[in-house]
């Protein structure tokens, strides 16, 4: 199956599913298939039942419920549950080899994660407020911060958290792009950089009582 429209200008986002998107919904049985609502870099909308390219950036319908992203709706829902639970954060910075270490540690586990870098002014001084200094790669796992990559501690961590030992993450799963620790607003004068609020460490969640370490989430 395979629809596709033109969204007329402005229209690219969820209003642009319009009619279409209206009917596909109303006529699609709770057994169907997944089904994808993709736009392309032409800005052309398609439906289809096909994953999305790397290129192009997609949501998944669901029937009588808000639509997901790509990432967090193909996950299984025990990955799911966790990722929710205790989610996982890495903050990195432009050539640095501990954070391709630590990338990679999580990619080869099948660990869902979002990334933020620090490669300004801005982030530098937010990442300094949310984990009290500059070192990196930073890992946060729910409220656990852990500072610099040790591939036993991180594994300790993961494996406390209740994160699968290999990954269950289906064939096809990107995880989301990496992005600044602190969005700044281009069109904003320059006084207002310093309004910028970084992102928030998750709030330290309660501790788990069959955790054989001891490890306080």
């Amino acid at each position: 199956m395979h629809l596709s429209f033109r969204a007329p200008a402005g229209l690219a986002g969820s209003a642009g599913c319009g009619v279409l998107c209206a009917a596909l919904l109303l006529g699609w049985p709770a057994q169907a298939q997944t089904i994808y609502r993709i736009v392309g870099a032409d800005g052309r909308i398609t439906f289809s039942d096909k994953p999305p390219s790397p290129t192009e950036s997609a949501t998944v319908l669901v029937p009588g419920g808000k639509n997901l992203s790509l990432a967090s709706a193909v996950l299984p829902p025990e990955l799911r549950q966790l990722a929710g639970k205790y989610p996982v954060t890495l903050y990195t910075a432009n050539n640095c080899g501990p954070c391709n270490s630590g990338r990679e540690l999580l990619l080869g586990r099948g660990i869902p994660y979002s990334e933020k870098t620090i490669t300004s002014t801005e982030d530098n001084e937010a990442l300094q407020r949310i984990s009290g200094g500059n070192s990196l790669p930073l890992l946060t796992i729910g409220g656990q911060q852990l500072k610099g990559f040790s591939e036993s501690e991180w594994t300790q961590f993961l494996d406390a958290a209740g994160y699968p030992k290999s990954s269950l993450l289906p064939g096809g799963y990107r995880s989301p792009p990496a992005t600044p620790l602190v969005i700044l607003q281009s069109a904003a004068p320059a006084a207002k950089a310093d309004e910028a609020q970084p992102a928030r460490a998750p709030a330290e969640p309660a501790p788990t009582p069959d955790n054989p370490a001891g490890i306080k989430f």
